[in-house]
Formats: C-alpha cells, structure tokens, sequence
C-alpha cells in the first residue's frame, strides 16, 4: 500500500461500485473491513457528488457482520443507540462511545503487551501466533465489557497495573450512570 498516513481514497461509481484508488481496481465492502481491520483509515466518496459515504459503508459493514451472526454489539446497546437519536442524549452519546472504544483498546492492548512481557513461554516457537489468537478471542469475546471483565488477570500482575484497571471500570460505570440518566 502507498502512503498509509493518509487514508485509503475509496471513490463510489454511479453503478455502486467501489473503486480503490491506490491499486486501480474494484473493491467490496469485505475487503474495505479487511483494509480497516489491518489498521488503514477509509474514506468513501462519491465519484459524482463529492458527497462523504464513510459512515455509511462501515454502517453497512457492521450490519452485515450483525446479520451473519457475528454479533459484537448486544441489543441492549442497540436499542439505546436507537433511542439515543430522538433523545437530549443525543448529543453525549458520540462522546461517550468514542471514549468507552478508546478505554477499552488502551486496556486490551495493555493487558496483551502485560501477558507477553511476563510470559515465560514468550521465547517458545510459535507463541507469536498463539498470541495473536488470544487478541483475536479477546476481541470477539469482550464485545463492549472491558478486558478482563470475564478473563482472570496474570497471577503475576502488578498492583498498580490491577489500579488502573479498576479506575478505567470506575470511570466507565460513571459515565453509562450519566448516559443512562440522560436518557430518562
């Protein structure tokens, strides 16, 4: 890939379809997820308008993903995401979620990077994949709960690393407490 500061320029044909301008060839909504999950930003516009269709595509990407079983957001989520759009919350609820997904990587990737520094087995042939399928569990399972919320920490976890976990919980119950008070 080219210049991977600058997001992927994704131009949308009258025809609908998805034009990579990097490599001069037509995409799908999998391989833009692909691009997205391999950590390249997308912006998808409309080759006539000019019109911004990003939102709109990684909606439908996630939507397609919800619909084959691959559920990450539970509907209890769902339905407040739906009701904040005709509530005051309105305005809090893209703050909130833009802080709750940045807690909950900063702790994801904290507690990977914890588990490989203090794992005697980190030298063991192999252990870089092994590892990667821990993330890749990690992702799938904690779909919107904090790491470690259901996992057990490493027994040989330092106390002021279990502190910071507890303040990120802390900090998260405080803000769906405010969240769920201005949905009312």
């Amino acid at each position: 890939m080219a210049n991977s500061s600058q997001p992927l320029l994704i131009k949308r044909y009258a025809s609908r379809r998805l034009y990579n301008t990097e490599t001069s060839d037509y995409v799908t909504l999998e391989d833009i997820a692909t691009f997205i999950r391999e950590g390249r930003e997308v912006q998808i516009v409309d080759l006539k308008s000019g019109d911004d269709l990003t939102r709109q595509y990684l909606l439908q990407i996630i939507a397609e993903h919800e619909s084959r079983g691959e559920s990450v957001l539970p509907v209890d989520v769902l339905i407040d995401l739906v009701r904040s759009y005709t509530s005051q919350s309105m305005s809090v609820v893209p703050q909130f979620l833009a802080h709750s997904f940045e807690m909950l990587q900063g702790g994801q990737s904290k507690m990977m990077e914890n588990m490989g520094a203090m794992n005697p087995l980190a030298k063991m042939p192999g252990f870089e994949a092994m590892q990667a399928q821990q993330q890749a569990f990690m992702k799938a399972m904690t779909g919107g709960m904090m790491p470690g919320a259901t996992a057990p920490e490493p027994e040989t976890a330092k106390s002021g690393e279990s502190e910071d976990l507890s303040d990120i919980k802390a900090e998260l119950a405080a803000l769906q407490e405010k969240l769920s008070k201005l949905g009312k």
